[in-house]
């Protein structure tokens, strides 16, 4: 053995550089830690400082992607509506004899998203604050009537001759129904979900199919 290779003992090789987050990536980071922070500390009380910091970035870093909270809440929900526009898209490629009893079963899946206490809690925070920031007003109510379309769209194929003005209000009390959900998930969080579901089927069957 080289003699030599004692005096210099070989030095671990440095840890792989961690690989570049892309500009989603670190988007997506943001939103989480926003999300984090608002169910935390509600609203108000999750500073630009503290969203940084549960993001594990700069403040600076923070704004080249939002440029204040408003417009981290405008994504937020943004994501919201994507995702009620992906399940409404399954929807649309449901044949009409399979709708209804498809929108029927989809309520379990409903059910459990809006009765869990951190959707909830963040849904009335943003409400709340909606109430008091027309900034964010004029998102929240931008986000309903983009989903109140896509009700009605549902409410025609099942209800093709109905009177549109009755479509509307139906459509007005399903909405109605759901965003109370959030409420109650933090009034009485224990409800029996089985019962529950049954029975705002057949309310729902109702809804669905103007007679």
């Amino acid at each position: 053995m080289n003699s030599k290779a004692l005096e210099f003992p070989l030095t671990e090789s440095p840890p792989a550089p961690r690989p570049r987050q892309s500009r989603e990536e670190r988007r997506q980071q943001i939103l989480d830690a926003t999300l984090r922070c608002v169910r935390r500390s509600g609203f108000h009380g999750a500073s630009m400082a503290d969203i940084a910091a549960e993001a594990k970035m700069s403040v600076g870093v923070i704004y080249r992607y939002f440029a204040n909270k408003e417009a981290i809440i405008e994504a937020i929900v943004a994501n919201d509506l994507a995702e009620m526009r992906a399940k409404f898209a399954e929807w649309d490629s449901t044949p009409d004899d399979q709708l209804l009893d498809t929108l029927l079963q989809t309520i379990t899946f409903a059910i459990e998203h809006k009765y869990c206490p951190d959707n909830s809690g963040l849904a009335l925070e943003v409400m709340a604050e909606a109430a008091r920031n027309p900034r964010v007003s004029a998102i929240v109510q931008a986000a309903d009537v983009q989903e109140r379309e896509l009700g009605r769209q549902l409410c025609r194929r099942l209800n093709p001759d109905c009177d549109p003005a009755r479509l509307d209000a139906r459509s007005e009390i399903i909405g109605m129904l759901f965003d109370g959900m959030r409420i109650r998930a933090i009034s009485n969080p224990d409800i029996k979900r089985d019962a529950l579901i049954s029975e705002l089927r057949e309310v729902m069957r109702w809804l669905f199919v103007l007679k």
